[in-house]
C-alpha cells in the first residue's frame, strides 16, 4: 500500500518532492516504496535522471487506474474512524421528501439506532446501485427501478395552497381557482389539468410560473405569487401555523408514490435492515396518526 500511495501521489503531484510533503515522508522514503513496488510487480516504474525521479507511461497508466481505488479504501477507512463501534448507510434521497419529510424524522433513528451514521446525497434520477457506492435510495414514482427491491412509503397527495393574502373570499367552484396565479412545476407540467379534471374542470391546462423545484415554488407560494400544487408533507406546518391555506378543500391523488429502494441480491448490511425496519414502523405510525384525524 505505501508503494501504490507514493506511486499515485507523484504521478498526480509531479514530483517525488512534492509527494513526500504530501505523506510526510522522506524523499528517500518515497523513493524506497517505489523501489519495493517495483520488486513486487516485476516491473520498471521509475527512470532515475540524477536526482530526479520520472515515471514510465505505463507506470503513470497504472496510477491513474489505482487512483479511485485508493480513494475508495481512504473513504472506508474515513467512515470507520468516524463510526467505529456500528455502520454506515449511504442513501440516495430526493430533494422535498428528504428535508421535508425524512430529515425530521431522522433524529429519532439515531436515538433508537446509536451505532448507524446515515450519509444523505441528493439523486434526482434512477441509478445503477452496482456503480455507486449508495445502500439504498428514496424513489418516487412505480415500482420500476431496475434491479431493486421497493418499500411502498406513502402515497402522494396533492394540496393546492396560497399565502391567506391572496385569498380575500373563500372560492366557491374549483374553476375558480383559474382567477388565481397558477405555480408550476416543470417536472409535472401537466399536474393541474389533472387535478383541475379530477374536479370536473376538464380540457383546462393554466399557464403560470414555473419552477424547478418544489422548495422554490413553496417559497413562492409563502411570499403570495401564487397558488401551488404541493404534497401534503411539505404543507403541513405551513397550513398548520396560518402561513398557507388550502385554496380549495379537496386533495388531489399526485402523480405516484414514494419508496425505498435496495438492489436486489445483494446480502443485507446490517445498516439498511436496522433503517428499513425503522421506517417501516414510522410509516405505520403515520398511517395510524392519518387514521385517527
Amino acid at each position: 500500500m505505501s508503494g501504490l500511495t507514493a506511486l499515485e501521489a507523484v504521478d498526480r503531484l509531479g514530483t517525488a518532492t512534492a509527494a513526500a510533503e504530501e505523506l510526510s515522508l522522506s524523499q528517500g522514503a518515497v523513493s524506497r516504496a517505489l523501489q519495493a513496488l517495483e520488486g513486487q510487480l516485476g516491473v520498471a516504474l521509475v527512470v532515475r535522471e540524477r536526482k530526479r525521479l520520472r515515471l514510465t507511461p505505463a507506470a503513470q497508466d497504472y496510477a491513474r487506474q489505482i487512483r479511485a481505488a485508493l480513494q475508495s479504501i481512504s473513504g472506508a477507512s474515513l467512515k470507520l474512524r468516524a463510526n467505529p463501534e456500528g455502520g454506515s448507510l449511504n442513501l440516495a434521497i430526493l430533494p422535498a421528501f428528504g428535508v421535508q419529510w425524512l430529515a425530521p424524522r431522522l433524529s429519532r433513528f439515531a436515538q433508537q439506532v446509536p451505532g448507524v451514521t446515515v450519509n444523505l446525497s441528493t439523486r434526482l434520477q434512477m441509478f445503477d446501485f452496482d456503480e455507486t457506492d449508495f445502500d439504498a435510495a428514496i424513489h418516487f414514482g412505480r415500482e420500476d427501478w431496475p434491479g431493486a427491491e421497493h418499500m411502498l412509503l406513502l402515497d402522494e397527495v396533492v394540496l393546492p395552497v396560497c399565502a391567506p393574502g391572496l385569498l380575500t373570499t373563500p372560492l366557491e367552484r374549483a374553476d375558480d381557482l383559474l382567477d388565481l396565479p397558477i405555480l408550476q412545476l416543470e417536472s409535472r407540467p401537466g399536474a393541474w389539468r389533472r387535478y383541475l379534471a379530477l374536479q370536473g374542470v376538464e380540457g383546462r391546462r393554466p399557464a403560470g410560473m414555473m419552477f424547478d423545484q418544489f422548495a422554490t415554488m413553496a417559497q413562492a407560494a409563502l411570499h403570495g405569487l401564487g397558488v401551488a400544487l404541493l404534497p401534503q408533507f411539505m404543507v403541513q406546518e405551513p397550513l398548520r401555523e396560518g402561513r398557507l391555506v388550502q385554496a380549495w378543500p379537496v386533495p388531489g391523488t399526485g402523480l405516484g408514490s414514494y419508496y425505498l429502494v435496495w438492489p436486489k441480491g445483494r446480502p443485507d448490511r446490517g445498516p439498511l435492515a436496522a433503517f428499513r425496519g425503522w421506517l417501516a414502523a414510522e410509516v405505520r405510525e403515520g398511517l395510524a396518526w392519518d387514521a385517527k384525524d
